[in-house]
């Protein structure tokens, strides 16, 4: 449910900026409003989660974004009164906002799911996981844009809001609280950040995929000027738009559930450099299509490579990274992902400015076959990857301790 509503609220923001200001660069704004706060500020929140209760934060974190998103139904609903510069700047102080509360919800989310979730299987509850967050990303935007279409922007934002409210509200009952993670007496913030991100930078599976996860979305990423393409290319409409950026989530979904049945796992680390590399070309041939259904086609495809990927870096993550540092660790994942995601937004703003959307597309899609190319050829640790091995020795390692619980240590 969370993610079924926070997917469509940020989707729509993208394309309600771009109804108000019709300029690509809007959409890089945006990008940059919520990439700012998100990366300045998650690193500490993954010491708030390895210091509190995770469920806790999620709560807040969650209860962040229900204010926000009843701001905006405010805000929209006397829209009519003011001028639409009122309105963009509205939209990119909720980006901005939005991105905090992530800084803080992100990490702790991570840590709360390692929490719960046992060390066996991990590769089939990544699957799982992936799964439904997929569902919810692929309904949210659909939804969202028949609400937004057809009531206006004041009732969907009303409605995200009332969606958000319910997830924290499953949150606080059903899931059980835990002690807050061990720590060591006296450690200070900075102190803790450094661990985190040393562990990660001494570990060549973690920081090979978070490093190809971050080139290879920032210049190949086209959700930001979907807007564009639905309204200037294709001439869809929100109704369009809302199916475009689905359709991504469709693939995504579908690629999911097959691994939920047949996870990679010997050949997992050929099966990430394969899927990112596939998204790439399905860069290329979006970029260049003009007919609606070659496009959703394409857009399914990348959806579907992305969610290859994605099973295989949230498996390294559950894998490689202890307990009591996940937080830590899933926070600098976090800023790759930032980056990757809400400043590879501003950079396709930035450059379809320049060069138009189009070639700011397909550009961006040789730049991600490039960087599969460099990283298969300087991450041999990655490419070799076995899931399989890595998972079960965790797993002897957690029996032969004693530990039963689903937060194994390093």
């Amino acid at each position: 449910m969370a993610r079924l509503a926070s997917a469509a609220l940020v989707v729509l923001l993208g394309f309600q900026v771009y109804e108000l200001t019709h300029d690509p660069l809007a959409l890089g704004w945006l990008g940059l409003a919520q990439a700012l706060p998100a990366i300045a500020l998650v690193l500490y929140g993954g010491v708030i989660a390895d210091r509190h209760s995770r469920r806790s934060v999620v709560m807040l974190g969650r209860s962040a974004f229900v204010v926000v998103a009843a701001l905006l139904a405010l805000v929209m609903a006397v829209g009519g009164r003011l001028p639409p510069s009122t309105l963009v700047w509205s939209l990119y102080a909720a980006g901005f906002l939005i991105g905090v509360a992530g800084a803080f919800t992100q990490p702790a989310v991570a840590g709360l799911e390692a929490e719960v979730i046992p060390t066996a299987g991990v590769l089939r509850s990544v699957s799982i996981l992936g799964s439904t967050s997929q569902a919810g990303a692929l309904l949210g935007p659909v939804l969202g844009s028949l609400l937004f279409g057809f009531a206006g922007p004041a009732a969907f934002y009303a409605a995200t809001a009332v969606l958000l409210a319910l997830s924290v509200a499953i949150v606080r009952i059903w899931v059980d609280d835990r002690p807050a993670p061990p720590r060591s007496a006296g450690d200070g913030a900075a102190a803790r950040i450094v661990e985190g991100v040393r562990y990660v930078f001494r570990d060549q599976l973690l920081v090979g995929s978070m490093a190809l996860d971050l080139f290879a979305v920032f210049f190949g990423g086209v959700a930001a000027l979907l807007p564009v393409f639905a309204t200037d290319i294709l001439h869809v409409g929100p109704e369009g738009f809302g199916f475009m950026r689905a359709a991504i989530s469709v693939g995504s979904l579908l690629a999911m559930l097959v691994a939920v049945r047949h996870p990679p796992r010997v050949r997992a680390g050929s099966a990430l450099l394969l899927s990112v590399a596939g998204f790439g070309v399905g860069v290329i041939v979006f970029a260049f299509s003009r007919s609606t259904a070659l496009s959703l086609l394409a857009l399914g495809f990348m959806g579907a490579c992305d969610g290859v990927s994605m099973v295989v870096r949230a498996a390294i993550l559950r894998l490689a990274a202890p307990g009591q540092l996940r937080g830590r660790i899933t926070a600098v994942r976090s800023v790759f992902l930032n980056s990757s995601n809400e400043l590879g937004d501003f950079e396709s703003g930035m450059l379809a400015g320049a060069v138009g959307p189009v070639a700011a597309v397909w550009l961006g899609g040789l730049v991600t076959l490039a960087v599969v190319a460099v990283t298969a050829w300087r991450a041999p640790i990655l490419r070799r990857l076995d899931l399989a091995a890595l998972e079960l020795s965790l797993s002897r390692s957690c029996t032969a301790a004693g530990a039963g619980s689903a937060e194994p240590g390093p």
